[in-house]
């Protein structure tokens, strides 16, 4: 079966229509938790029709339609259109985390060298490569 990628866009404005309830034939219509049904997250989207009536649904809502939109389109992909990937298939972002890591690498080498010249002590070592490491993640 074919699905479509996810907009952030979309998920952004189903997250707001939550935030108010709707009248409909004199009846308040809480539209709670569509984005997450939307991007394929049906418990989440449970959850929030069943804080449907509480401040917590709307707020939420909105922090996750904000949350939506400063996301970068590749951040989103990452996120909520992964499993549009097929097997084996490389992602737009992997160029850029193989550069990533070659410079650390790199930045680890040179690390290395210092110690090994008694430039730095064992302790800075491990330091400044447990914050290399980090940044991998």
């Amino acid at each position: 079966m074919l699905r479509k990628p996810k907009n952030r866009k979309v998920a952004a404005i189903l997250a707001l229509a939550g935030v108010a309830p709707l009248p409909f034939f004199g009846v308040s219509l809480h539209l709670v938790g569509l984005h997450k049904f939307y991007l394929g997250q049906k418990w989440w989207g449970l959850l929030y029709i069943l804080f449907a009536t509480t401040p917590i649904a709307a707020i939420a809502g909105v922090i996750e339609a904000v949350w939506y939109l400063i996301q970068d389109s590749d951040e989103f992909d990452q996120n909520f259109n992964d499993e549009l990937a097929e097997p084996g298939m490389i992602s737009k972002s992997a160029p850029v985390v193989a550069e990533k890591v070659v410079a650390i690498a790199d930045a680890m080498r040179h690390l290395d060298q210092l110690r090994q010249d008694g430039l730095i002590t064992e302790y800075e070592f491990e330091q400044k490569r447990r914050q290399l490491l980090d940044r991998i993640h």
